[in-house]
């Protein structure tokens, strides 16, 4: 299984859509995290859902899907650049018991916000998703009609090997080329399985799905997982806290461990590292 979104369209009827489906992407973004399978549900159908919408940006930036709220799952965050790099986290308020599934048990009142940022002009534009509906499909069908002012039609599915999705949107001449073809594609498409999107390629599921519709399958863009380390960046951390401060840690704890919870990875100081950041000389350097 190859990490791809690709967009489709109906040309006779013109509708159009996106088919996603991530496996090593997604894997790496959950690796060691341990996360209850409904977790990994909730915040693989964000994930989802993140690189649908990022798919369809327009200039260099990022997207960021972020939900905070007082339920057992403290912090959603997933972020994905325009070339379709990911990473993201959940975060929880201890564990989480087993009988908790689901969007409104695991986020009790938290809000659905959508950060889209321009690298270019440096501007943010913010907006939240409504909680109308018991899934992130529902919540984000309904956001979908009303933000592209297109009916639209969302189905998401997560486990622990792979994430996908599938999405339509009736464009404003739809009725004119078919007056039934929307609720006919809507109607093929519901019958959709979680293991079908989970599963059989883009070409596969469409076929399936619309074999006799005229559908035009695009060149697939690919997923990737990107959480660099930025050992400078703690570097800069360290320093602003004090040469004081940092050795009376080294003292205490016997080294400084940085815990990146994004990308679920630790930068480590001992005290020939922090002598080294601040006495730097031309023999010293820092471990990598």
């Amino acid at each position: 299984m190859e990490d791809q979104a690709r967009n489709f369209l109906f040309s006779e009827l013109n509708i159009r859509g996106q088919h996603l489906q991530v496996a090593q992407a997604w894997q790496a973004m959950i690796e060691d995290r341990h996360y209850t399978p409904a977790l990994q549900t909730l915040l693989g159908e964000l994930t989802a859902m993140a690189i649908l919408l990022a798919k369809g940006m327009k200039h260099p930036g990022r997207l960021t899907l972020q939900v905070q709220g007082k339920g057992p799952v403290s912090l959603l965050m997933v972020e994905v650049t325009d070339q379709l790099q990911l990473r993201g986290v959940a975060k929880t308020r201890g564990a989480i018991e087993p009988e908790l599934a689901g969007i409104h048990d695991l986020l009790g009142d938290g809000q659905i916000m959508i950060t889209l940022e321009n690298t270019v002009t440096n501007k943010l534009f913010q907006s939240y998703v409504l909680r109308q509906g018991d899934t992130v499909a529902e919540c984000f069908t309904h956001y979908l009609s009303q933000s592209d002012q297109l009916p639209s039609k969302l189905w998401l599915a997560a486990n622990e090997h792979a994430i996908a999705g599938l999405l339509i949107q009736k464009m404003p001449t739809t009725d004119e080329q078919d007056a039934d073809g929307w609720e006919r594609i809507a109607a093929l498409s519901d019958t959709v399985g979680s293991e079908e999107l989970l599963t059989l390629p883009a070409e596969t599921l469409l076929h399936r799905l619309f074999h006799e519709e005229t559908v035009r399958l695009y060149e697939p863009s690919t997923v990737a997982y990107e959480c660099p380390r930025d050992r400078e960046k703690v570097k800069e951390m360290i320093r602003s806290l004090g040469e004081e401060e940092a050795r009376r840690v080294i003292e205490q704890e016997g080294e400084i461990v940085v815990h990146n919870e994004v990308c679920n990875f630790h930068e480590r100081f001992d005290l020939a590292d922090i002598e080294a950041l601040f006495h730097p000389t031309d023999e010293s350097t820092l471990k990598h």
